[in-house]
């Protein structure tokens, strides 16, 4: 995956992130949700990139209850489904 073949990813994890970890995440946009849970969900370059974001939520220590890849199409991925 190049720069160019960038993906939105959305990680929901149990309980809320304050504002303070916004910067980082970067680009990732934090979206607290009334079931106590929040989403980060924004543009990763790479799997390099994505890998690095989970070690941040490892770090932490919030649980990590899923994660979603955008197609170019605005369709939503999930698991091992992916378009050839």
């Amino acid at each position: 995956m190049t720069s160019v073949d960038r993906r939105t990813y959305q990680m929901r994890v149990v309980g809320h992130l304050d504002e303070r970890w916004s910067s980082w995440f970067e680009e990732l946009t934090i979206a607290r949700h009334e079931d106590g849970t929040c989403t980060l969900t924004g543009p990763v370059s790479d799997q390099a990139q994505l890998h690095g974001i989970l070690a941040r939520l490892r770090d932490l220590g919030v649980t990590i209850v899923s994660v979603r890849a955008m197609e170019s199409d605005g369709e939503w991925v999930s698991g091992a489904r992916r378009k050839s």
